[in-house]
């Protein structure tokens, strides 16, 4: 009967078999995968069109494009590529406070550890590698007195004037010699604008101020307490005796390096501030008390017009002997007044201070910038005056020691 109703009957009354119907789609396969692409396209226009962002989808890396430090006059004798490198060489926009601090990273010579420490944009250690007018431009800074090293501008002895001399606070002098005198340096200045800024302004200028190298901008501290008739010193960092747990900071000066390899230390800490009159150990109670290391560091100093301020943190210390062979001006602190901390023992020291002033003629006193040490000091100073005691400079004391 189903192959009776498929039957078709031709013109000639012959029989066939009818071709099955098949059901057809209304679209080929290619029209299809033509419709999706279009969706896709539509779909990326539309992204295009109504995002924010005109670089949507874009890969993007971000960089920060800064102008190059000027080329030298000649680069055939260019120095060799100092061994501190600062992340950005090239001024500091103006405005643009995140590049007003720069970080240097360090490589220990002994263990390979990098270290990073911060220099701000203005310090004169990096604007002396752009040219040699920044470090000039410092309030009393004597152009004779600075040479370039691979770090910056150090200090050195031209036309028979020292740093030491040049930069020692006025005092009077000849009233120094005949009466007892008391120096007070406050250390570890610089790192910590506001108890720098207190020790600057609310000590009196024959307080001697003793600046470490490190913090954003050691110099531009440095330059503001010359400007307030304060002289100043360097401290070096040098090894402890239980370094490296007890570590000073980056490029510190250590019994296992070479005498090459520590006065190049020397010359990155020498360049980082400028003015000073003397330099003085940070920490280094293995350091000083070790005289192979201390002689090329005290023969260097003597050479460079300098002082030296031992902190008399030990009683091992060989600076003393040492200096007197190089005919370096040299002070030793009898102790530090704020080893306790409080109110009362500050006092007790101080009146020690006292004591041995009018016992010796000089007593040399060292402090922190403490809130409580600046303070007190600020308070038993005033009374000096009635006790028959001369507050002076270190330098003068120095000079005191030398003569008597």
């Amino acid at each position: 009967m189903a192959e009776a109703a498929d039957e078709l009957s031709t013109p000639l009354g012959q029989k066939t078999v009818g071709r099955t119907r098949r059901f057809r789609l209304p679209f080929t396969a290619m029209q299809a995968l033509a419709v999706l692409l279009g969706l896709v396209l539509v779909g990326f226009v539309g992204v295009a069109l109504f995002n924010d962002n005109p670089l949507g989808g874009e890969p993007m890396a971000r960089i920060t494009l800064r102008n190059p430090p000027p080329a030298a006059a000649d680069d055939k004798h260019a120095p060799a590529e100092p061994a501190v490198k600062s992340a950005a060489k090239a001024p500091a926009v103006a405005g643009d406070a995140k590049n007003d601090a720069r970080t240097v990273t360090i490589i220990d010579g002994s263990s390979g550890k990098r270290q990073d420490v911060v220099i701000g944009a203005g310090d004169p250690a990096e604007k002396s590698m752009e040219g040699d007018a920044a470090p000039l431009a410092m309030t009393g800074i004597d152009p004779r007195l600075l040479e370039k090293s691979r770090y910056g501008m150090i200090p050195v002895v031209a036309d028979g004037l020292k740093p030491f001399t040049v930069y020692a606070a006025e005092a009077d002098r000849a009233k120094a010699a005949r009466m007892p005198v008391v120096a007070i340096v406050v250390a570890g200045l610089g790192v910590g604008a506001a108890k720098t800024a207190d020790a600057i302004m609310k000590l009196p200028p024959a307080v001697t101020l003793a600046f470490t190298p490190y913090g954003a901008d050691p110099g531009k501290l440095a330059e503001r307490a010359r400007s307030q008739r304060h002289e100043i010193l360097l401290q070096i960092p040098m090894e402890p005796f239980d370094y490296p747990d007890n570590d000073p900071g980056p490029q510190t000066l250590l019994t296992t390096l070479s005498g090459e390899q520590n006065l190049d230390r020397l010359y990155w800490h020498l360049s980082r501030l400028q003015g000073y009159a003397g330099i003085a150990n940070f920490m280094g109670a293995r350091f000083v008390a070790t005289d192979p290391v201390m002689q090329p560091i005290l023969r260097e100093a003597a050479k460079r017009g300098l002082s030296w301020f031992d902190d008399g943190s030990t009683p091992r210390s060989v600076a003393q002997n040492l200096s007197a062979g190089q005919s370096l001006p040299f002070a030793k602190a009898d102790f530090a007044i704020d080893a306790v901390p409080t109110s009362a023992e500050i006092d007790r020291a101080l009146v020690k201070l006292e004591t041995i002033a009018k016992e010796r003629g000089l007593a040399v006193g060292v402090a922190s910038a403490l809130p409580v040490s600046i303070e007190r000091l600020g308070a038993w100073l005033k009374t000096l005056d009635s006790k028959g005691i001369m507050l002076v400079p270190l330098t003068t004391a120095m000079l005191k020691s030398k003569s008597s």
